[in-house]
């Protein structure tokens, strides 16, 4: 019997597209702990009583910030690095953007828009369909996350597993660098695949609201000039290709320990995400 996905939305003053992931089902037979791990959009908005809520209520303790190096520099690094029992990981998911140049990130073009090699997507050949072609430019896009910034990934992984308290995981729009991170915890959870995949394609509802709220900050604005929600709304179906894509390198456990992930790593996600 196919079950119906409802996305554990928090709505929050500051942010659209922020939802706990607790309650996704397992293949043993089990759930995600809720108020573990929670999933978001850019927390630069959040006014104070958004903030209090996060710490004092839900207990956040850690925020995987998965934003490039040049999007802090131009936009800041958020509220919740005041926060002195916040601990703050950045995991720049593009290879090039560093700290490390002749040229200050605040001046830098965002590494979409000026990296010309952007991993494997730009290889696909699309597909006739408009859809078909979109899902396998994004899911080939996910890919290249891993393909260029492997120690991100695992990183932002382990960051998860060994927080004290609630874990919020973001990016800019909280649905493709956040959803790729998400993903790759849950499946090393145990969830099911259908359920990483729904929980993926619930971003697409709120990407109206996200596109809005981006479009009103300059580092962003230019980006979006031209592009359609239906452009920008993740799909079920590019989380399908991804996680076949991992199948077919033996599931993503097998990808992470060739990354330096160890069992270890392993048993304390799971304990983060399904220990009661």
């Amino acid at each position: 019997m196919t079950t119906t996905h409802v996305p554990g939305w928090i709505e929050l003053d500051g942010v659209d597209n922020m939802r706990d992931v607790g309650a996704l089902p397992t293949t043993d037979g089990g759930a995600v702990v809720a108020g573990r791990l929670i999933r978001s959009d850019n927390l630069q908005e959040l006014p104070p009583a958004s903030v209090r809520h996060l710490v004092d209520d839900l207990a956040v303790t850690d925020v995987v910030d998965l934003r490039t190096v040049v999007e802090v520099a131009k936009e800041g690094d958020g509220p919740m690095l005041a926060e002195p029992g916040v601990r703050i990981h950045h995991h720049t998911l593009y290879t090039e953007d560093t700290k490390e140049t002749g040229i200050p990130a605040g001046e830098r073009k965002l590494p979409w828009e000026a990296d010309r090699n952007m991993g494997t997507a730009a290889k696909v050949r699309p597909p006739h369909k408009e859809e078909q072609k979109h899902d396998a430019y994004w899911s080939q896009h996910y890919l290249g996350y891993l393909d260029r910034r492997p120690d991100s990934v695992v990183a932002a992984l382990r960051a998860i597993g060994e927080a004290d308290g609630a874990v919020v995981v973001h990016c800019a729009a909280g649905k493709d660098r956040t959803g790729t991170v998400i993903g790759l915890a849950l499946l090393v959870a145990g969830v099911t695949p259908e359920a990483v995949i729904a929980d993926f394609a619930a971003s697409a509802e709120r990407v109206p609201r996200i596109m809005q709220r981006l479009a009103r900050h300059p580092v962003y604005a230019a980006n979006l000039e031209g592009k359609t929600v239906a452009q920008q709304a993740p799909r079920a179906e590019t989380m399908r290709l991804l996680v076949e894509a991992l199948d077919r390198e033996g599931g993503p456990e097998t990808w992470l320990r060739r990354h330096g992930w160890t069992d270890d790593d392993t048993q304390r996600l799971r304990a983060k995400l399904l220990t009661p």
